[in-house]
């Protein structure tokens, strides 16, 4: 399959890969998790908001999955970076297939990030950061 260059650019570099953990055990504060998929179902996304006063400090991601669903989540944390904190990705789900490149065939990949982000988000948002 051939991806555009801003796939193989994200896939490649992946700049928000990681978690946000004080120490091998605990979040650091103000960290919040969300998760989506099943890897054994080949695609999971797991996203970290550190998040205070409305506001999105940082955003990691793990992903298991196809280059289009790492690329997007990395994508996705890295725009989050300094924005508000709002039960929404930085951008529809079509504008980012679009962006992206993604197949019609694989859209649906992008629904799991979408669900992983709102999950991160949403329980940012529940805790009154």
């Amino acid at each position: 399959m051939r991806y555009s260059d801003l796939t193989r650019r994200y896939f490649e570099s992946t700049p928000a890969l990681g978690v946000l953990l004080r120490d091998a055990m605990s979040a650091a504060p103000g960290v919040f998790r969300g998760s989506a998929g099943q890897p054994e179902r080949g695609t999971w996304v797991q996203f970290d908001v550190q998040a205070q006063g409305g506001r999105i400090l940082d955003a990691r991601f793990l992903a298991f999955g196809c280059p289009h669903t790492i690329a997007a989540a990395s994508w996705v944390a890295e725009q989050a970076r300094g924005g508000s904190l709002r039960a929404a990705l930085p951008e529809p789900v079509r504008a980012l297939g679009e962006r992206f490149e993604v197949p019609r065939d694989k859209l649906g990949r992008l629904l799991i990030v979408e669900d992983a982000w709102l999950n991160a988000a949403k329980a940012a948002i529940e805790s009154g950061v």
